[in-house]
């Protein structure tokens, strides 16, 4: 009954705050880019929310749990940096493309050839599907185990929610129901740390800062080091890499007020923060209690079900239910805005929200699926076009047919790798194909622009 309240509750103030404070978007300028007039504070809650994906609700707690401070380490840094390293480039293309919105179509305009092009699309694309996937099935997962309805309806139901308020007025409803969800979130933070520490104490904590097994102290000793290589490296990369091969950031790169945008950027860094650390120290929490976790990637909710007050769950899950479906939002106006590359209108906008969500409830049911694993794969699939963008945007001169080949470098050979390497559970193999998904692109491209016909 308690989840079924919250998906009520959260359906009508999503719904009810679009249409009472945004208008209905007629033209692609507004639902696509806000006509270019997004101010400072919504979109720091906007891009704090974005970014709290269901990694960050689950990973943080999972890894705090898991492997102490050293694993909570490499995915807290990584995810508040690459925010503050995408802020030059953001301001970049905004200059360079007054007009854009979308990164694919500022690469096809510069190199002005079709496979780059395309080579774009499909990693922005594809990155979609994949991250709305991971959010539908961890959302579904919780509510599932809460509300006893059957795993598959739950992931129609959250994408039926998210796309009820995200087709009404684009990427405005997206920013302010951000905003909403964002507020719900901090305030649960605010409520679910001190709970915790008064019932079990701050020794709890402390000790937790060494994971469930007590053996995570340092960070470059010899568990700190397998920590490192099997996950913190390429989490690393591929967080590091993730805003420049994820439309949803370009898109607000180009919604927000020009002299607002490096601002809201380093702010929604600072806010998003706040919420992977709350989760973190759950799991600090549970290790040092003693708690044991049937799954330790549902470790937070495990705990919040298992020691809190029965009421604190309504909270908990509304935080969960944001932070999920903030980033699936975003997810469908990011492929909405992708239609823009060839003109689509409105109907092509709201037609690709719909294959988004359709492509993304399938892989989410596929059986065995987990939400790192996931995170994992998608991650190092944003890092393969980071460094052709950036080295367009700074102005190297790079060849058409090497960015092409770069980034299909990176799709061909370390990506396999890096899956491969995740499916064995080898760490050093994970680490190498990490490495070679985000360098293979550079290399190649610069490697092939040298020897051939260099385009300006």
């Amino acid at each position: 009954m308690c989840g079924f309240i919250v998906l009520l509750i959260y359906t009508a103030l999503m719904l009810g705050a679009t249409f009472l404070f945004s208008r209905k978007s007629g033209t692609a300028g507004s639902f696509h880019v806000a006509d270019r007039r997004l101010g400072l504070f919504q979109s720091a809650m906007s891009i704090a929310a974005t970014w709290i994906w269901a990694p960050a609700l689950f990973t943080s707690a999972e890894k705090a749990y898991t492997t102490g401070w050293p694993g909570l380490f490499w995915f807290l840094v990584p995810n508040v940096l690459c925010l503050l390293v995408f802020v030059p480039f953001a301001q970049r293309i905004r200059a360079q493309m007054p007009e854009g919105v979308t990164v694919s179509g500022y690469m096809a305009e510069h190199h002005r050839f079709k496979p780059v092009h395309g080579v774009y699309l499909f990693e922005l694309s594809a990155l979609t599907v994949l991250s709305t996937a991971v959010q539908l099935l961890a959302g579904a997962k919780i509510l599932s185990a809460v509300t006893g309805w059957p795993f598959w309806l739950l992931t129609v139901v959250l994408a039926a929610i998210a796309f009820s308020y995200s087709q009404y007025s684009g990427i405005r409803a997206s920013v302010l129901t951000d905003s909403l969800q964002m507020l719900l979130m901090l305030g649960c933070c605010a409520l679910l740390v001190p709970l915790a520490l008064r019932g079990n104490g701050a020794g709890s904590l402390v000790k937790g800062l060494a994971g469930a097994t007590g053996e995570f102290t340092r960070l470059l000793d010899k568990n700190g080091l397998t920590v490192l290589l099997s996950f913190g490296l390429p989490s690393a990369i591929g967080l590091l890499a993730a805003p420049f091969g994820d439309q949803c950031f370009w898109q607000r790169a180009f919604s927000i007020r020009k002299d607002k945008m490096g601002k809201a950027f380093r702010l929604g860094a600072l806010l998003f923060a706040v919420v992977p650390l709350s989760m973190g120290l759950l799991g600090f929490v549970a290790a040092g209690s003693g708690f044991t976790a049937a799954d330790s990637g549902m470790v937070g909710f495990e705990l919040v079900q298992s020691i809190f007050p029965a009421w604190v769950m309504l909270p908990f899950l509304f935080m969960l239910i944001s932070g999920l479906l903030s980033t699936v939002d975003s997810n469908l106006c990011a492929a909405a805005s992708l239609t823009s590359d060839f003109g689509g209108g409105m109907k092509a906008a709201k037609g690709s929200m719909l294959l988004v969500l359709a492509l993304a409830i399938l892989i989410a049911n596929i059986p065995g699926l987990t939400v790192t694993g996931l995170f994992l794969v998608y991650g190092a699939l944003r890092s393969t076009t980071m460094l052709p963008t950036v080295l367009t945007l700074k102005g190297k001169a790079l060849s058409a047919r090497g960015v092409f080949a770069g980034v299909l470098a990176s799709l061909a050979v370390g990506m396999p790798v890096f899956i491969m390497g995740t499916i064995v559970g080898n760490a050093a193999l994970k680490a190498a194909g990490s490495l070679c998904t985000v360098l293979l692109s550079g290399v190649v491209s610069v490697a092939l622009s040298r020897k051939g016909e260099v385009q300006a």
